[in-house]
């Protein structure tokens, strides 16, 4: 049995406590020694793994959309019919769990700090644009076997994409007029009134 890589499992270990405070307290108040203080190591052990809190930040975004498409890779090896696949992908877009609400909260707080910083931004033209690449796969098989419209299958993966990230942003922000079940079916109704072949 092969022997785990202590280097990498503390480094996951720091990038895991580094999305945690990103999520609870915000990037602006992100301190490498809290990310040290929720990770159980020194402030130095942080800085052995990473040269500036600039190098973390980036790293901690990155570690959360892998996270992300780990948690959401049976959808991509799914057999199942592609426009089930799509309401799947709805359904785990939520926020509903602890963990999707932590990557929701860490993902909003890029967007927040990427409208201002250039490093940022390609961080969530490159991550995302992976994300956006799963939906539009998916509408695209659905077009292959016939269960959906035609359509550029680009343009309707950014159009559902969108709907989820505001409506998701609404959720996060505790709106009284979204909350999940409202985003959940608004995000279905897009997906059978617009994409499906009826």
């Amino acid at each position: 049995m092969p022997r785990p890589n202590v280097e990498a499992e503390r480094r996951k270990q720091i990038l895991e406590a580094a999305c945690a405070v990103i999520a609870k307290a915000g990037l602006q108040q992100l301190r490498v020694s809290d990310v040290a203080a929720e990770a159980g190591v020194s402030s130095g052990t942080i800085h052995y793994y990473f040269d500036s809190k600039k190098d973390l930040v980036a790293a901690a975004f990155e570690y959360n959309f892998a996270a992300s498409v780990r948690r959401r890779r049976w959808l991509r090896e799914s057999t199942v019919d592609p426009l089930r696949r799509l309401h799947d992908i709805v359904e785990s877009y939520l926020p509903t769990t602890r963990k999707s609400l932590q990557a929701w909260r860490v993902w909003a707080e890029l967007w927040a700090e990427g409208a201002r910083d250039p490093a940022l931004q390609k961080v969530n033209d490159e991550l995302y644009g992976q994300w956006r690449e799963v939906v539009r796969d998916a509408i695209e098989a659905a077009q292959h076997t016939g269960v959906a419209r035609p359509g550029d299958p680009t343009r309707l993966a950014n159009m559902l994409v969108a709907m989820m990230d505001g409506l998701a942003v609404q959720v996060l922000l505790r709106s009284k007029n979204m909350q999940v079940a409202t985003m959940r079916a608004t995000c279905r109704a897009f997906v059978d009134d617009h994409l499906a072949l009826h």
